[in-house]
């Protein structure tokens, strides 16, 4: 039995991880700090164990909880997906402290402890694969997001560092580093007024956000030792070229 622990689980690419596991025959620990119902009745339908472990990832007591759980109910844990994170949009001048605070210890904390906790697990196997879903913005620098981006950085440092740490005892531990995304979060973000559809359409040479599903089957992969066992370390950017191309708006579209 496969066992996997994702985070922020009850919506969005944490839930699309989710069934992508499930259909691969995971057992799932879904993480989040509402319950993910609807994630378990989705993973229980394909047949599989599915459990939830609620609470902060940026609470070391509640990570703790969460690893014994899952160590009482499946005995392992092959795989950590570090999927749970909060935006944040403003001018890096007008960020405060208590903000920048709140952002690092949900998207760097957070999957610190749970890579920590988790990661010990695994090297007492010496069998594992962390999965941290870091961000475009965690590769370039995007305008009036500071903290979030800082985080995100940081989250690639730590991928990195513990690669060169754990993988010659097992343990693999890569980046996803999606582009923008069909989510709630975007949601929220384009209901505030922050961009609109055309803004990233148009900077993104496939010319379309990405969907939860092109995230999780990154993640999967990722996951998965037959098709991956010697990747580690890796940041894998499933941003439709984003990163990659340095043209010009108008220069862009003229390709299209």
């Amino acid at each position: 039995m496969k066992v996997a622990l994702i985070t922020g689980a009850a919506q969005g690419i944490g839930q699309r991880t989710s069934e992508v596991l499930a259909e691969r025959g995971f057992a799932l620990a879904l993480n989040d700090l509402r319950s993910p119902s609807e994630t378990v009745a989705r993973a229980r339908q394909q047949g599989v164990r599915a459990i939830e472990v609620l609470g902060s990832v940026a609470d070391e007591a509640a990570v703790e909880r969460m690893a014994d759980t899952v160590l009482q109910e499946f005995g392992r844990i092959d795989v950590l997906v570090n999927n749970a994170g909060i935006s944040s949009i403003a001018p890096a001048e007008e960020t405060t402290t208590e903000e920048w605070r709140r952002v690092m210890e949900v998207n760097l904390l957070g999957p610190f402890l749970c890579c920590r906790t988790f990661g010990r697990i695994m090297l007492k196997q010496r069998s594992g694969s962390i999965v941290n879903v870091a961000s475009v913005a965690g590769l370039l620098g995007v305008a009036d997001r500071a903290a979030y981006n800082a985080s995100k950085h940081g989250l690639i440092g730590l991928t990195r560092t513990l690669s060169a740490e754990w993988g010659g005892r097992g343990v693999r531990c890569n980046a996803v580093c999606p582009g923008w995304v069909k989510t709630p979060m975007d949601d929220a973000s384009q209901g505030a007024g922050f961009y609109q559809d055309t803004d990233i359409i148009n900077r993104v040479p496939q010319a379309r956000f990405a969907t939860p599903d092109d995230i999780a089957q990154a993640i999967a992969f990722l996951a998965d030792p037959a098709q991956s066992g010697f990747v580690n370390g890796h940041t894998l950017s499933v941003d439709g070229g984003w990163a990659s191309d340095g043209s010009w708006e108008s220069l862009r579209i003229k390709h299209r």
